[in-house]
């Protein structure tokens, strides 16, 4: 009876622990990940073409109107417009549906667009892992800034509140 509670503490216990165990984030200088994803309106959108227009900001979060993903998303959107007087794109990343992330956005009044990536094809690229919670995958909270089309800087434990001012302070000391 006793290895029976045992086994049954560790099959709860891998349930939280990150599905992508083995992949690493990509690195600083390595080429960014070039693929399509659906914005929050059902949209394709190219990364491939945001990082031709300068800076791009990749951000990831576990889960759309949580209080710590509303809070990074919040941070972003008010200093968005110091953000892109600096030529910076922000573009936020979670595993949720389309609808869930324009339900975020309108809520919030996020000035950005917000990848709806239900397969976890973006989060995979960039290695970014994914805690999994019965069926659901849930992005760690990572950022990535771009730079012709090269990873430049990435934050591997992305604050919630602060996320603005990291990005901030590195584009500072540049």
């Amino acid at each position: 009876m006793k290895s029976f509670f045992i086994f049954i503490n560790l099959a709860s216990l891998l349930a939280f622990i990150p599905a992508q165990a083995m992949d690493e984030p990509i690195a600083v200088g390595a080429n960014a990940p070039i693929l399509k994803s659906m914005d929050e309106n059902g949209n394709s959108v190219h990364l491939g073409d945001l990082y031709g227009k300068g800076l791009v900001l990749v951000y990831f979060y576990p889960k759309a109107d949580t209080p710590g993903c509303t809070k990074q998303a919040c941070s972003l959107r008010d200093a968005y417009t110091t953000l892109s007087d600096l030529g910076v794109t922000v573009v936020g990343v979670s595993m949720d549906t389309a609808q869930d992330q324009l339900a975020f956005k309108e809520k919030y009044n996020l000035p950005f667009t917000l990848l709806a990536d239900k397969s976890g094809e973006v989060v995979k690229a960039f290695g970014v892992p994914v805690r999994m919670r019965g069926e659901n995958g849930f992005a760690s909270r990572q950022a990535f800034l771009i730079e012709d089309g090269k990873v430049v800087w990435r934050d591997l434990k992305a604050s919630t509140e602060e996320q603005a001012k990291d990005v901030l302070a590195v584009l500072a000391s540049r």
